[in-house]
């Protein structure tokens, strides 16, 4: 069975920050533009040079000495959605340690596609991978299904696979996600790829035909059939829950309402002591990935990879938050709540997946595994850790990175104190639950008309689960 233990990560490796002008570590731009001072979240594995450009403290190329020379790997690596959080992992490390890369974007717009569109060891291809036969056309093209007048863009997807030998694939739901993956598997097989890694997920209905399909894992399991059929070599990777996915603004599911007493609240359909898998995006898909290229088809071809580090319930999760914050956090058990406006694939895969975690359901045994195949569920976080053996656990996240991150989107509850002085460190299970949420507001007020873009140091566009 998955271990439910968090990952024990040591904290007293030496670290030596960036040097700034004087030699002096470089400050926080937010910081030193306000009171020259400093949250007490400020120790982090990101560089003090870029919040987003980091590596960890295990792995820093910046502040760890080579202890040999290593020969730069004289291999291509063919990316999409390049600015998604999975694909910009891999794209610093695969670049830092040799790999040239041949990235598409869907534009320029954002922090992370200027550091990729600027990284030297990267050719970048912008442009969507779907295209619109009609100029004019501005129909919602996330919609799950099947969507006339909206055609692969083959030209794009050919020029990527110039010169490619590998590629990591993680398609979204931008465009006809089936046609648009199967394309991309038949662009790499014509460009003859050697090893081919895609960023998969289940159909559950395929598990049980009495769970409902999440369209946007669904799609990803067809392209997965379609790659094994025409004869890739190729390995499946399934990601946990992004550790990354936390903030307190109001998107749904992964929303860490901050409330008024300085507490903190999430808010999701998924029984409070049944266990999720769970992965720090950013800071662990790089390495990992990069680790299955260097093994090879040899070894991975076929295989599906469950990558995650930590396999914790809803209530272990508020605890890691709590003793990372030292605040209280609450999980309520209810209905996901929308209170922006959101792509239309997203929304129908929300509603798939209050229906599959059901707040109904009683019993934690009887909830559906997070990767619908128990087999492969049961292999966190083993399979992860044969890749790369430096993760960032959730506790450790919370402490360092998720302060930051907030920081950038303009909070700033890391700079006060309040709501923290009564938090003793007790282990004791705070859980909500909204019942079947037949008094619950559903929310269908004027901010679904709104929308709402992160703004700041961080990223100017969220891909949703990407």
């Amino acid at each position: 069975m998955p271990s439910s233990t968090p990952i024990p990560i040591r904290t007293d490796l030496a670290f030596r920050p960036a040097p700034g002008e004087n030699g002096n570590a470089a400050a926080s731009p937010k910081s030193a533009a306000t009171n020259g001072t400093r949250h007490k979240h400020t120790r982090s594995s990101y560089s003090e040079s870029s919040p987003l450009t980091a590596m960890s403290r295990n792995n820093s190329l910046s502040f760890r000495p080579l202890k040999r020379s290593t020969p730069s790997p004289d291999k291509t690596i063919a990316i999409i959605n390049a600015s998604g959080r999975q694909a910009a992992s891999l794209i610093r490390i695969a670049t830092a340690v040799g790999y040239k890369v041949r990235a598409q974007l869907r534009n320029l717009e954002g922090v992370i596609a200027t550091e990729v569109a600027s990284n030297p060891n990267v050719t970048v291809f912008v442009g969507e991978l779907y295209l619109r036969n009609k100029p004019d056309d501005k129909r919602d093209v996330t919609a799950h299904g099947h969507l006339p007048g909206i055609p692969v863009n083959h030209a794009l997807i050919s020029q990527l696979f110039n010169g490619a030998q590998l590629a990591f694939i993680n398609t979204t739901f931008y465009g006809n996600e089936i046609q648009i993956g199967e394309a991309i598997a038949d662009a790499a097989k014509k460009a003859g790829v050697q090893h081919y890694v895609y960023s998969s997920m289940p159909d559950h209905a395929a598990y049980n035909s009495q769970w409902p399909s999440l369209p946007l894992w669904a799609a990803k399991h067809d392209v997965e059939k379609y790659v094994r059929k025409i004869g890739l070599p190729a390995t499946f990777v399934y990601t946990g829950i992004y550790n990354n996915n936390f903030t307190s603004l109001p998107y749904p599911l992964f929303c860490m309402e901050l409330l008024t007493d300085g507490s903190f609240k999430w808010q999701a359909p998924f029984h409070p002591n049944a266990k999720l898998p769970w992965l720090d995006a950013e800071h662990d898909v790089g390495p990992a990935i990069i680790q299955l290229f260097k093994d090879g088809p040899g070894k991975w071809n076929g295989k599906r990879i469950a990558l995650a580090y930590e396999y914790l319930s809803p209530l272990e999760v508020c605890r890691a938050f709590e003793q990372a914050l030292g605040r209280r956090v609450r999980y309520k058990r209810g209905h996901i709540e929308l209170k922006v406006k959101i792509p239309e694939g997203y929304r129908e895969q929300l509603e798939a997946l209050e229906k599959l975690f059901s707040v109904k359901n009683e019993d934690p045994r009887r909830q559906p595994p997070y990767f619908g195949d128990m087999d492969l569920e049961s292999r966190c976080p083993d399979d992860a850790l044969a890749l790369w053996e430096g993760p960032r656990g959730l506790e450790e996240y919370a402490r360092e990175i998720f302060p930051l991150e907030e920081e950038a989107n303009g909070m700033t509850w890391m700079f006060d104190d309040e709501g923290e002085s009564e938090f003793e460190g007790t282990t004791e299970e705070h859980v909500e639950n909204a019942g079947n949420g037949e008094d619950d507001d559903d929310g269908d007020d004027e901010s679904f008309d709104e929308g709402l873009v992160m703004r700041g140091l961080k990223r100017d566009e969220e891909s949703w689960l990407a």
